[in-house]
């Protein structure tokens, strides 16, 4: 489980596969109301409380995104909670924790990885190089190098090697392509892994 704070009232978690199946959860239970989803839940706010800060009292708003044969990213955005809605209340009747959870679940197929150096990603495309050729999108966006990938574009028995790869030298994210073509740069536009190759040599 990575915990990164996006601003004083956003935080974004990155779950594995093994986060969830060491709680038993499939990843089709996110979205409903049973206890160990609950559990894990609470697990992920202390967490986020001890590493980063983030106090997670008043509404919650929870997006989660699946991920293909990576995990899934959680993001929590705080709000306000509205005093007037419990001014009638007394103070024993205030709730302790006001968990107003509202949560979203997307599904994406598309493989996107930051990196925050260019060089891990130059050395993570020549570890492609010969398997991923013909693919990939390169992105700058927020300081990052980001990668994007249509599985489309790909076999599909070179999906885990490519996740595995990319997950060993940078990090899933899930920016999406609208939020990458609008505020980000294309730096390469096609067959990234074999541009970075062509023109950029492997650190020794």
């Amino acid at each position: 489980m990575k915990i990164e704070r996006l601003s004083p009232d956003k935080i974004r978690i990155f779950l594995t596969f093994d986060d969830l199946s060491e709680r038993g959860i499939q990843k089709e239970d996110m979205w409903q109301e049973i206890p160990k989803v609950h559990d894990l839940f609470t697990d992920m706010m202390d967490q986020a409380y001890n590493e980063v800060g983030f106090d997670a009292t008043g509404p919650l708003a929870v997006e989660i995104f699946a991920l293909p044969a990576q995990g899934m990213v959680v993001i929590v955005t705080r709000g306000k909670y509205d005093h007037h809605l419990y001014s009638s209340l007394g103070e024993d009747e205030m709730p302790e924790e006001i968990y107003e959870m509202e949560v979203t679940l997307e599904q994406s197929d598309t493989i996107v990885y930051a990196f925050s150096d260019f060089e891990i990603l130059i050395e993570a495309a020549h570890v492609l190089q010969g398997n991923i050729t013909e693919a990939g999108k390169l992105y700058s966006y927020n300081n990052k190098w980001v990668l994007y990938f249509e599985p489309a574009d790909l076999e599909d028995d070179k999906h885990p090697g490519l996740i595995a790869v990319l997950a060993e030298f940078g990090e899933a994210t899930s920016t999406t392509e609208a939020v990458l073509e609008e505020y980000g740069k294309v730096i390469m536009a096609q067959d990234a892994i074999k541009v970075i190759c062509e023109h950029f040599a492997r650190q020794q």
